[in-house]
């Protein structure tokens, strides 16, 4: 049965929840081996802070996002207020733009840690754990504005109910109108049919038939979810630790949801918060869809080869190509030759050899990932 959002009947906000068991997946990911935080290879190393710390360690990871990272930091700073003790994390993972400047511009505010090369997000925000002694850890997109009191209401939150481990918020787009990716349901093998045959599509409001997006809910009540999405995500350092932070195998795309699988499998149930609010300001630009769509489906391949067993895994792997085979004929029939948009799904078939085998074991995946825009 695939994991999607379960509602915390009549708690408030700084009330107990009910210790009931956690909502279990058919298809439990499998205990595997990752990396563990402070043993990332990738990247450099960062001087720890000096006592006392910080209650939270808020980490932003750049890359060629100079235009909207201001806006962040600057919402960060200034919605944090007196009440949680705050530092700011800024890992630039190789930009060719002016993000390393802007983000010291905000001089002793921000702490920047500079990569050579891109090492990824998943690593990015483990070089930046590792260093970190404070309560929480809080991963901000570099293209998110926190609302104020934001980080406090996720606090707040997370010292009234230890046992959830990983807590978000509610996004919205500029317009205040709801960006629902702030969380997601588990793939199973249920939603994986569902995106093959299109019925994800056709019937995108529907629980049954669009699991995964948990659509109906305007993730306006707390509710237990599967995964937490990297754009807005507090994680208690004990539960960090514990499931050894981000799996760095998963370049960009697929690690969050990795994370709240591993998650749920240890006890921790995600949850999302809803007085916690960030304003999703910048999304994808259009040239990039097809590169996006690539990344997202290695992503996914990733996550059933590393954590679905057999027969599941290729089962799964078979929907996921067929989902994709099906959106490339509605566009070769429907989509204008000149619209990039309607050729991403052509595009991603295309390219199924490479995203299909994940990022494990493709050797040129990492590589072609690296030069794809964070945001």
């Amino acid at each position: 049965m695939q994991v999607g959002a379960r509602p915390v009947d009549g708690a408030p906000r700084t009330g107990r929840l009910p210790r009931d068991d956690p909502h279990r997946d058919g298809h439990a990911p499998r205990p595997e081996r990752h990396r563990p935080v402070a043993a990332s290879r990738r990247c450099g190393v960062v001087r720890p802070l000096s006592a006392p710390g910080p209650d939270v360690t808020v980490v932003v990871v750049a890359y060629n996002c100079a235009p909207f990272l201001g806006d962040c930091l600057s919402s960060i700073l200034g919605g944090q207020g007196t009440s949680p003790r705050a530092e700011i994390v800024v890992v630039d993972n190789a930009s060719s733009d002016d993000s390393v400047g802007v983000a010291r511009s905000f001089g002793h505010s921000v702490r920047v840690v500079r990569n050579e090369e891109n090492v990824g997000f998943g690593a990015a925000v483990n070089q930046a754990a590792a260093t970190s002694r404070a309560l929480y850890l809080l991963l901000v997109n570099p293209d998110a504005v926190l609302a104020p009191g934001a980080i406090a209401e996720l606090v707040a939150f997370a010292d009234a109910h230890e046992g959830h481990g990983l807590y978000g918020g509610r996004a919205v787009e500029p317009d205040g109108t709801l960006d629902p990716k702030s969380c997601w349901g588990l793939p199973s093998l249920w939603s994986m049919f569902c995106f093959a045959t299109g019925l994800s599509s056709v019937f995108d409001s529907s629980p049954l038939f669009n699991p995964t997006a948990l659509p109906g809910w305007g993730r306006d009540t707390v509710r237990e979810v599967g995964a937490i999405s990297g754009c807005l995500l507090l994680a208690r350092r004990s539960a960090w630790d514990a499931l050894g932070g981000f799996d760095e195998d998963f370049f960009l795309y697929g690690e969050d949801i990795d994370l709240g699988a591993r998650a749920r499998a240890a006890g921790f149930r995600p949850v999302v918060v809803p007085t916690a609010q960030v304003v999703h300001a910048v999304g994808g630009s259009t040239p990039e869809a097809a590169a996006r769509t690539i990344l997202l489906l290695r992503g996914r391949a990733t996550y059933l080869r590393k954590r679905w067993a057999q027969p599941a895994q290729l089962i799964g792997l078979a929907l996921l190509q067929g989902g994709v085979a099906g959106r490339a004929a509605v566009e070769s029939l429907t989509a204008r030759r000149r619209d990039v948009v309607g050729r991403r799904w052509r595009t991603a078939w295309a390219s199924r050899r490479g995203w299909v085998a994940g990022y494990v074991g493709s050797p040129g995946a990492r590589a072609g990932a690296s030069g794809q825009r964070l945001a």
